[in-house]
């Protein structure tokens, strides 16, 4: 495995690939394989905490005392963030972009659970959140406390390291099973998974073609959110990173309401995936990933005898929250 910058190994790797028989039969399209990323462990953290173990290690490195990041009140990158922390013995605090609930749900009770502290800011945009973090930093240097900030979504050029190796977890497994995927498909928001799964493709000569469904944002901010990645990632670690020109994909057409909003679609297919494979998906991230997916399939953008390998980033606490949604459905 390629080695680009430090980090702590935490995480419970690699993670499996299973072929979904009764989800293909049940679409009638491509042969889908699952990443089961949710299952990395450290407090159940999905995918981040691919991200997390490098931002740790540069935390632990610099001498910090708390991880500070942002996110929605069910943010699974937040509640990763508490989880690491608790893990090496830091403090944690989340900069949360909504209201702050009398009784806990999902992720934010978890939050709790882990010890970290909270800034509830109601009605302020993910993308707007970041000045609140340097406050929340400020008030803690001046505390004595060394604060470290984690970008939303741990979406930056050292974050994304995280998904390179991803990839080259992936090729080995590849191989090791003899199966080729022809697309990699998964949910994208902040664009950091995004970036380092392109990226990782190309250091590893990986030839599956890469389709980010997007959950919160348009294609246009997407591919702008990746060429800054990319910049850094010449920059800081691999200065002859090929061009992803080609090599991607974001549909931003299953994003529905809203990041975090679900349609009673989306909750009906939640459920017969549940029953189908005994996966566990959220309407927020990955169910509404593996929705879009399944809508691509029947419009015939995936096809028979093609062979689609999904990454699974987590989110299952995230179900509890649409609970009442759910009700209908039983």
């Amino acid at each position: 495995m390629k080695k680009f910058a430090e980090k702590i190994c935490i995480a419970s790797l690699p993670t499996p690939i299973y072929r979904a028989e009764r989800l293909s039969a049940n679409l009638g399209g491509p042969d889908i394989f699952i990443k089961r990323d949710d299952m990395t462990g450290v407090g159940v953290s999905g995918n981040k905490v691919r991200k997390l173990e490098y931002f740790a290690a540069e935390a632990l490195r610099e001498g910090a005392g708390v991880l500070i990041t942002c996110g929605g009140p069910q943010s699974n990158h937040a509640r990763a963030t508490a989880a690491v922390a608790a893990r090496i013995g830091l403090l944690s605090h989340l900069v949360l972009g909504g209201p702050c609930e009398k009784i806990p749900e999902g992720n934010l009770f978890l939050d709790r659970l882990f010890g970290a502290g909270t800034t509830f800011i109601p009605g302020a945009p993910l993308l707007e959140l970041a000045e609140a973090m340097e406050k929340t930093a400020g008030s803690y240097s001046r505390e004595g406390v060394k604060p470290y900030i984690i970008p939303l979504g741990a979406s930056d050029a050292l974050g994304s390291l995280g998904y390179i190796d991803a990839m080259g977890e992936i090729q080995t497994q590849s191989k090791e099973m003899g199966v080729t995927f022809d697309h990699i498909v998964f949910a994208s928001g902040s664009g950091g998974t995004l970036s380092g799964v392109v990226a990782g493709c190309l250091v590893h000569g990986l030839d599956s073609h890469v389709t980010g469904i997007s959950v919160a944002f348009p294609p246009e901010w997407s591919d702008a959110k990746l060429e800054e990645i990319f910049s850094g990632l010449r920059d800081k670690f691999i200065p002859d990173l090929p061009s992803p020109s080609g090599r991607y994909k974001v549909n931003a057409a299953y994003i529905g309401e809203g990041y975090g909003k679900a349609s009673p679609e989306l909750i009906r297919f939640i459920r017969d995936v549940a029953s189908l494979e005994a996966l566990l998906v959220d309407p927020t991230y990955s169910g509404k990933a593996l929705f879009g997916l399944a809508g691509e399939i029947a419009k015939g953008t995936f096809k028979k005898g093609e062979r689609v390998l999904f990454i699974h980033t987590g989110g299952a606490f995230g179900l509890f929250p649409y609970r009442e949604q759910f009700a209908g459905e039983f």
